[in-house]
């Protein structure tokens, strides 16, 4: 099946979901929660650790795509090669396949592919949720990136907070993140950007935080951070680009649409901020 060629695992169940069987939801739930150890692990184990059959096992993987287990193992073994890559191979690979274009028309169409790849295969109803958890007023919202992210994690603070109050960014050095975790209280949103050679310091951090009791949303690619066991909701976009780099226009547009819909699920108060800011702005530029 094409699509499961193309798709990444989490993909495939996140697409499928209304599809999915009781067991075939205990088989994700699953895999998920130690991914990608349990699908590399035997069929039996794999049941066992789902508490369902051994067919079932069978089951799953074809309803995803696949011939058989042996195919959604050889899947899974090649999603974490693509998790490994460094920067000095990603050329090598696009170079082989890639059209001789212009580098403008390469990554245009790559970052269009992801675009409309990453609308397809996202949960308008997780994006909704996300969004109701940012824009709740009644919670603090701490924003955190990680080395290749931290600009990305920028930009969601400074729209978020200039729409709503209550709204942090976890400083860049590490050094300051245990005075940070102590201000996180149980109900807070920690918005999190994770990608690719993920970062080990950021997931600590995380896993703290849902120690406090804050809410994790995760903002990630498309071959999903580990720090989707234990988040709330996870937004997987896809950011494959023939680059050394990934590309963050996916992640950006997504930031953005994320702010469209706190603002205007809390307008008037919004707007009366912004009202107040825009006053202080020009008393600043006066002097006063």
């Amino acid at each position: 099946m094409s699509k499961a060629k193309t798709s990444t695992i989490a993909e495939l169940i996140n697409g499928g979901r209304d599809t999915l069987t009781g067991a075939d939801r205990k088989l994700a739930a699953a895999l998920m929660a130690d991914y990608p150890v349990v699908g590399l692990s035997s069929i039996t184990d794999f049941a066992r650790a789902a508490d369902v059959s051994t067919p079932s096992v069978l089951r799953f993987a074809k309803k995803l795509g696949f011939s058989g287990y042996p195919a959604l193992q050889q899947a899974l073994r090649s999603e974490v090669s693509a998790q490994l890559q460094n920067p000095i191979e990603k050329p090598e690979q696009w170079s082989s396949k890639a059209p001789r274009t212009h580098i403008l028309n390469r990554l245009a169409d790559a970052a269009m592919d992801n675009l409309s790849a990453s609308l397809r295969h996202v949960d308008h109803h997780v994006f909704d949720d996300v969004c109701k958890l940012m824009g709740d007023p009644k919670r603090h919202v701490h924003v955190l990136g990680g080395r290749i992210t931290s600009h990305v994690a920028g930009y969601l603070h400074t729209h978020l907070q200039m729409a709503r109050a209550g709204v942090r960014l976890v400083p860049g050095s590490t050094s300051l993140w245990p005075q940070h975790l102590l201000e996180i209280t149980p109900g807070d949103v920690l918005a999190v950007f994770d990608v690719r050679r993920y970062d080990a310091r950021v997931q600590d951090f995380a896993a703290s935080a849902k120690q406090r009791g804050a809410k994790i949303v995760l903002i990630t690619d498309q071959w999903m951070s580990p720090i989707s066991r234990v988040a709330i909701h996870s937004l997987a976009l896809r950011m494959d680009v023939p680059s050394g780099w990934d590309s963050n226009v996916v992640t950006i547009f997504a930031v953005e649409a994320m702010v469209a819909a706190v603002v205007k699920q809390n307008w008037k108060a919004t707007r009366e901020r912004i009202r107040e800011l825009d006053h202080y702005y020009e008393s600043g530029r006066r002097g006063r």
